[in-house]
């Protein structure tokens, strides 16, 4: 097991142990990564697509959006990221970034130079796995979140979302009931499903007349998980959880 208290960057190997099999060398060389560590503030670009970032980063607290932006200005979120997820990993063995990076919240990140892990990849195999892996489940994501705002109405476009956030958040519990502090505004709520702040609005006040959801500034009850997740259609495969027996993580 990785020691939290050992370095700000456990979190970060404690996703690549997650997604290969790392040997306690290759556990060390992680933890042992030049790196810095930043604070955010909600709204503030970590990163902008065109750039060339000299390094990644992984997120100590704090959510965080990948996003692409219209030629009129209108902002389309492609993904979200908690703590120990990371960004900007993406341009490893790329020129440059395809996409924004912004922070929603104040956020707390550890940036690695990318050179450090190019090197460490070069060198073990598992290192190598891990990183695949990991950009791989950003794909399957975004695969999923395409399905969502294509296919589906705005009602369960909303619930897939809260969804997503209550096993991103780690929110079970033993009973039915699911309840989180909803860490983003419905402003970005917006920009994640492709509908206008207003229509959120509407949206989350549908799903509290109907029992699916209790929502206040403060966060979100979910009365009852399973008509939730049938009701959005939603699957947790996609964000392929490991090392996570929360009931919420079901295929």
């Amino acid at each position: 097991m990785i020691d939290a208290k050992v370095s700000p960057l456990a979190g970060m190997a404690t996703k690549f142990a997650l997604q290969a099999s790392l040997t306690l060398s290759d556990q060390a060389a992680l933890l042992a990564l030049p790196h810095a560590t930043r604070f955010f503030e909600a709204g503030s670009y970590m990163m902008r697509e065109g750039d060339t970032p000299a390094y990644f980063g992984t997120i100590v607290s704090g959510i965080v959006c990948g996003h692409k932006t219209s030629g009129d200005g209108q902002r389309q979120m492609t993904s979200l990221h908690n703590p120990e997820d990371l960004f900007g990993i993406h341009t490893l063995y790329l020129e440059s970034l395809d996409h924004n990076v912004q922070s929603l919240t104040r956020s707390e990140v550890v940036t690695i130079p990318l050179t450090a892990l190019r090197d460490l990849a070069k060198n073990s195999a598992a290192i190598a796995c891990a990183i695949a892996s990991i950009v791989m489940v950003d794909i399957s994501a975004s695969r999923a979140w395409l399905l969502n705002i294509s296919r589906r109405d705005a009602r369960a476009r909303v619930a897939h979302l809260l969804c997503e956030l209550a096993v991103r958040l780690d929110r079970p519990g033993q009973a039915a009931e699911v309840t989180y502090d909803l860490p983003i505004t419905q402003e970005q709520m917006a920009d994640a499903v492709g509908l206008t702040s207003v229509h959120i609005n509407r949206t989350l006040k549908y799903l509290s007349l109907s029992g699916l959801v209790h929502h206040s500034k403060s966060g979100v009850v979910i009365p009852n998980w399973n008509n939730l997740v049938d009701f959005a259609d939603f699957n947790s495969r996609y964000l392929h959880i490991k090392g996570n027996v929360s009931p919420l993580s079901r295929n």
